[in-house]
């Protein structure tokens, strides 16, 4: 194991902490939350999904046993791609094609994780989630949509306005667990009016 290329990973990484979520800084919210933070938000729903799922909310897995270790990595490793590319607004993404978002993705992924002796496995499970190809996947791309909508209502509780266009996104995922969207409804409800 290459330490100083450990310490340069840890180093880089670290930026993830300063690195602010720009779509919540373009409408003009104050002190958006930075990259690192959406990350830590996406592990904890996740993990609170998980336990909900597990203890039997509606029934919701039936006999599929979830990997917990498996929806943490690719909850923490979800966005890490953008401490090489930046965080792009949706409105920026969607100029870009998506293969050639993707392959950007993964090299930067690649390149990221290089120094780890677990570089495949967790480029591989990113993968996954990227995909949905595996109900932890979906589980992590659920999770990282109500992360967002857990935060956009936050925003508009402390007087942000202007993220109807969160909402009306949201209104149209197709949630890949019935919890998730029934999650998503009450948050709607909250909505200040």
């Amino acid at each position: 194991m290459d330490r100083d290329a450990l310490v340069d990973l840890l180093l880089e990484t670290a930026t993830l902490k300063y690195m602010p979520r720009t779509g919540w800084q373009m409408r003009g919210v104050p002190r958006a939350e930075s990259v690192a933070e959406h990350s830590f938000g996406v592990v904890f729903v996740a993990l609170a999904l998980l336990d909900a799922l597990k203890g039997g909310a509606a029934g919701q897995l039936g006999p599929m046993k979830l990997d917990v270790e498996k929806v943490l990595v690719m909850a923490l490793l979800h966005d890490l791609a953008e401490v090489r590319l930046t965080d792009l607004p949706a409105s920026a993404a969607r100029l870009i094609p998506d293969d050639v978002k993707s392959a950007a993705e993964a090299r930067a992924m690649a390149d990221v994780l290089a120094p780890l002796p677990s570089v495949r496995r967790w480029k591989r499970l990113w993968q996954e989630f990227e995909d949905r190809a595996s109900p932890e996947g979906r589980l992590v791309r659920d999770a990282d949509k109500l992360e967002m909508m857990v935060q956009c209502l936050r925003y508009e509780q402390a007087g942000s306005r202007g993220l109807g266009e969160f909402w009306e996104a949201m209104d149209e995922w197709a949630w890949h667990y019935p919890l998730c969207a029934e999650l998503y409804a009450r948050l709607r409800e909250l909505r200040p009016e």
